[in-house]
């Protein structure tokens, strides 16, 4: 039997990949680490222009990455058997895209082969949110990132 040719991305399910390969795939646009609401009539989901209070702004990186399920609750680890069935991914993510059989984007660090350019296609939230340490839970309707999917 002949074995397929690509990038591991594209010749391999979600199912099939490594746990290094399944990190890889995170773009780093810190768009998941959102607040978001769902709007009860439509479905469609909001993002707030707020991020988790363990969100580095500046690096898109979570300051508690390897405990962060512990440390903030509302967090969810993403897996092969829930990506699908998460909605408030945004519809930049990777491993929304993959699991609804989409390629990669262009900006994406495993394609551009470089980790500013999910930064400079304006896709990340770098500098454009605040931390929800300074924003009271009764006010994050007040900061629309002015996108939603």
């Amino acid at each position: 039997m002949k074995k397929k040719q690509g990038n591991f991305w594209e010749i391999k399910s979600l199912q099939e990949i490594t746990p290094a390969e399944w990190e890889s795939l995170c773009d780093g646009c810190a768009r998941c680490c959102l607040h978001n609401f769902q709007d009860k009539k439509t479905g469609k989901i909001r993002h707030i222009a707020v991020a988790c209070e363990f969100l580095d702004i500046s690096t898109c990186r979570c300051s508690f990455y390897a405990i962060r399920v512990q440390v903030a609750p509302n967090c969810i680890e993403l897996s092969p058997g829930n990506v699908g069935g998460l909605k408030n991914l945004p519809h930049t993510c990777a491993y929304r895209t993959l699991s609804e059989g989409k390629p990669l984007k262009k900006w994406h660090p495993l394609v551009s082969g470089n980790s500013e350019t999910v930064h400079e296609a304006g896709i990340s939230v770098r500098d454009r949110v605040v931390s929800g340490i300074y924003v009271h839970p009764e006010d994050l309707v007040d900061y629309d990132f002015g996108e939603s999917d």
